[in-house]
C-alpha cells in the first residue's frame, strides 16, 4: 500500500492528466451513452478525485478539508443522474458544483506552476492539466446555461445529458484552439459573451504558460 501511495505521489500530475483526458474524451470509444452516464461518469469523477488528493499541500489546511468534503459531493452527484434526469434543479446543482470543483483544482495547479524556478516533467504535465481543467470549467459553466435555457446554443444535441456534455466538450475545445467550425453557435447574448471570454481565456493561458515555461527554462540554464 505504501508503495502504491508513493507511486501516486510521484506521478500525481500524470494521473490527473490521464483522468482529465478520459473524462473529456472517453466518448470516442463509447456508443452507448446511457451506459456512459450511469457507469462511466461516476468512475471518471472517482479517478479525478483520487488524482487530486496529492495536488493539495498541507494536511490540515482549509484547501485540504474543502477538497475532501467537496470531492464527496461531486462523486455522489453523477450517481443520481439516472434517478433525477428530469429534475431541472438537480442539473443546476451539478453544474455549479463541477465548476467550483474544477476551478479549485485549476487554482491549486497554478500555485504549483508559478512557485518553482525550474522546469521538469511535472511542470509540463501540470501545464497540460491546466489546459484541460479550463475546458472542464467552461463546459460545466455553459452546461449550466443550457439547462437554464435549452435555446442557449444552436446545433447541440439535447436528447440526453451525455450528448449535451459531449457537444459542449467539442465546442469548448475548438473555441480554445480558435478553430471554430460554426456547427455549434451561441444563441443569446449571455452565451455569446461567455464564449468570447472562453476564447480570450484560452489564448491568455497559452501565452502566459509559454512565458512561464521560457522563464523556468532560462532560470535552469
Amino acid at each position: 500500500m505504501s508503495k502504491t501511495i508513493a507511486a501516486l505521489q510521484k506521478y500525481k500530475y500524470e494521473f490527473v492528466l490521464f483522468a482529465l483526458v478520459q473524462h473529456l474524451f472517453i466518448g470516442i470509444f463509447l456508443t452507448e451513452l446511457d451506459f456512459y452516464t450511469r457507469v462511466i461518469w461516476p468512475i471518471n469523477m472517482l479517478l479525478l478525485g483520487l488524482g487530486s488528493i496529492f495536488m493539495f499541500t498541507g494536511k490540515h489546511s482549509w484547501r485540504h478539508w474543502f477538497r475532501n468534503i467537496h470531492f464527496i459531493v461531486v462523486l455522489l452527484l453523477p450517481i443520481g443522474i439516472p434517478f433525477f434526469k428530469d429534475i431541472y434543479w438537480y442539473f443546476t446543482l451539478l453544474n455549479i458544483n463541477y465548476v467550483i470543483f474544477f476551478t479549485f483544482l485549476f487554482l491549486e495547479l497554478l500555485r504549483f506552476l508559478l512557485k518553482p524556478g525550474y522546469i521538469n516533467s511535472d511542470i509540463i504535465t501540470a501545464s497540460a492539466c491546466g489546459y484541460l481543467l479550463l475546458i472542464e470549467i467552461c463546459v460545466f459553466m455553459l452546461q449550466f446555461f443550457m439547462y437554464q435555457n435549452p435555446q442557449s446554443f444552436k446545433g447541440i444535441d439535447t436528447s440526453s445529458s451525455a450528448t449535451i456534455y459531449i457537444d459542449l466538450v467539442y465546442f469548448c475545445s475548438i473555441t480554445f484552439t480558435s478553430i471554430g467550425f460554426g456547427d455549434i453557435t451561441p444563441n443569446n447574448h449571455i452565451t455569446k459573451l461567455i464564449t468570447s471570454f472562453i476564447g480570450i481565456a484560452g489564448q491568455f493561458y497559452s501565452v502566459v504558460l509559454v512565458g512561464i515555461l521560457i522563464s523556468k527554462f532560462s532560470s535552469k540554464n
